[in-house]
């Protein structure tokens, strides 16, 4: 664990002012931000001034917008990460074979972040893309990494809460364990309709050298375009096949079910 000392309270108060842009604050005020953040306006003005001068945002007026060149950010991480370079063949292998789309997710905190992706029509009714987070509680992907996450991982995530997202939401603690080992058993996760009306879809991990679930290789669909009973009979099969072939090139030697 990280010493208090060594804890830069200004580099933390300046990521929450840039992740305080978002859908529904594309060109907040210092009001809003101040409001969005917690903190005070003068030092949002401060903060904001600072990124302003490194060409993170710009002002309009009393408005202020993100530049373009945060977008670097996520670029550096793609760059330095081999697995995404590594799966993104076999992601277009995975949606051609199906004729749906294929994503790569990893965890951050509570929720699983797409972090690479070959989309081939718009199933969500959310604008998903690289970075786009979703409740690892209620996703495919998500229950994938928490199955095979330290057990203080899925505590803390049963502990913030399991919120009805949809009505077939698992919300209880002792039946969302139980989902938990039984993907865990069976090596795959399919999740209907829990994250999002009309929505399937089916992840299966991918792991590292070392055999650590380092990510979770999905397929989605739609329940006009498939059935539960039509994913784990035809797409399973080649999910898994397709994330083993991802592990195989991370180094993973054996497929690990424990």
């Amino acid at each position: 664990m990280t010493d208090e000392r060594d804890f830069i309270q200004s580099i933390e108060r300046g990521f929450a002012v840039l992740l305080a842009f978002d859908e529904d604050r594309v060109t907040p005020n210092l009001a809003e931000l101040a409001a969005a953040t917690g903190l005070s306006r003068p030092a949002v003005r401060r903060i904001l001034l600072t990124l302003q001068r490194l060409g993170y945002v710009r002002a309009s007026g009393s408005r202020w917008s993100l530049t373009p060149r945060v977008l670097s950010i996520g670029q550096h991480y793609s760059a330095s990460n081999a697995m995404i370079e590594i799966a993104q063949p076999h992601l277009l292998d995975l949606s051609t074979r199906t004729g749906e789309s294929a994503s790569l997710a990893a965890l951050d905190g509570r929720d699983a972040v797409y972090i690479a992706r070959v989309p081939v029509r718009r199933i969500m009714s959310i604008n998903v893309s690289i970075g786009t987070r979703i409740p690892a509680f209620a996703s495919s992907m998500g229950r994938v990494l928490l199955a095979w996450a330290p057990d203080v991982v899925v505590d803390e995530i049963i502990a913030g809460g399991l919120p009805a997202l949809t009505k077939h939401t698992v919300t209880a603690a002792g039946a969302f364990r139980e989902v938990l080992r039984q993907v865990r058993a069976d090596g795959w996760s399919i999740v209907a309709e829990e994250l999002e009306i009309g929505l399937l879809s089916v992840s299966a991990p991918v792991r590292d050298r070392s055999g650590e679930v380092v990510a979770a290789l999905a397929s989605s669909t739609s329940v006009g375009r498939s059935s539960v009973e039509a994913i784990r009979r035809d797409v399973v099969p080649l999910l898994v096949e397709v994330a083993e072939r991802i592990s195989a090139d991370l180094g993973h030697k054996s497929r690990l079910r424990g």
